[in-house]
C-alpha cells in the first residue's frame, strides 16, 4: 500500500491509495491508526477506524471488489476530515447495522460518530466525507505542539524516522531531544535539575486534573 504523507506545511495531510479488497482493510486500519498516534490524535483513532472500515467496505460492496480508491485524511488545528474517494458517481448505500463486521455496521456510523458527513462529486467519481471535531482541551494542544517538535527535531538531526510510532526509535528521540534541551538550559546559566522537577510537577498536576 502505497502512504503519501504531508506535515508541513499544515495542515496535515495522508493520501493512501488502495485496492478494494476485503484483506486491505486491515492495512487501511493500522495505516490510520499510524498516522494519527504520529499527529498526536490518538483520541480519535477508534472512530476513524470505524469510519475507515465502514467507507471502505461501503465501495467493495456496492462499487466494485477490485477498484481503485483512495483514502485522504486532512488534519486541522480543530477537526480531521477522513475522505474516501472512488471511480463511482453512485450515491452511498445505507447499509444495515446488523451486517458482518468487516462490512461495517452502516453509513449510520457516520451520523453517530460526527456531526457533519456527506457526498461530493469530483472530476473522476465521488467522495464520501465527515469531519472529527478536536476538543480544544490543553492536553490536546501540548500533544500537538509536541509531535510538532520531535518532526521538525528529526529534521534537524538528519533521522526523519521520528514520525514513525515505533516505541524504541520514539523513546531514543524523545531522549536525544530531552538531553539536547539540558545543555541548552545550562548553557543559558539555568539549573536543569531545577527546569525538571518544575515540568515534573506540572504533569502530574495536569494528569490529576484529567
Amino acid at each position: 500500500m502505497y502512504r503519501y504523507s504531508v506535515t508541513e506545511p499544515h495542515p496535515r495531510r495522508c493520501i493512501l491509495p488502495f485496492t478494494a479488497e476485503p484483506l486491505q482493510l486491515a492495512g487501511l486500519r493500522r495505516a490510520v491508526r499510524a498516522e494519527l498516534a504520529a499527529w498526536g490524535m490518538q483520541t480519535l483513532v477508534e472512530e476513524a477506524q470505524l469510519i475507515t472500515t465502514e467507507l471502505a467496505s461501503n465501495v467493495i460492496k456496492h462499487v466494485g471488489q477490485g477498484s481503485v480508491a483512495t483514502l485522504v485524511l486532512d488534519a486541522s488545528t480543530d477537526q480531521l476530515r477522513v475522505e474516501l474517494h472512488d471511480k463511482s458517481d453512485k450515491e452511498p448505500h445505507r447499509l444495515n447495522p446488523t451486517c458482518d463486521e468487516e462490512s461495517g455496521r452502516g453509513l449510520q456510523l457516520l451520523a453517530a460518530l460526527t456531526p457533519s458527513w456527506g457526498t461530493i462529486r469530483t472530476v473522476a467519481g465521488k467522495a464520501v466525507w465527515c469531519e472529527l471535531p478536536l476538543a480544544p482541551d490543553e492536553t490536546r494542544r501540548r500533544i500537538q505542539r509536541a509531535t510538532t517538535v520531535m518532526e521538525t527535531y528529526g529534521l534537524a538531526v538528519g533521522s526523519p524516522t521520528t514520525r514513525l510510532t515505533h516505541r524504541p526509535v520514539l523513546e531514543e528521540s524523545a531522549t536525544s531531544l530531552i538531553l539536547d534541551l539540558l545543555h541548552w538550559l545550562a548553557a543559558q546559566g539555568l539549573d536543569p535539575d531545577d527546569i525538571l522537577d518544575r515540568a515534573q510537577i506540572h504533569f502530574e498536576s495536569g494528569r490529576e486534573v484529567a
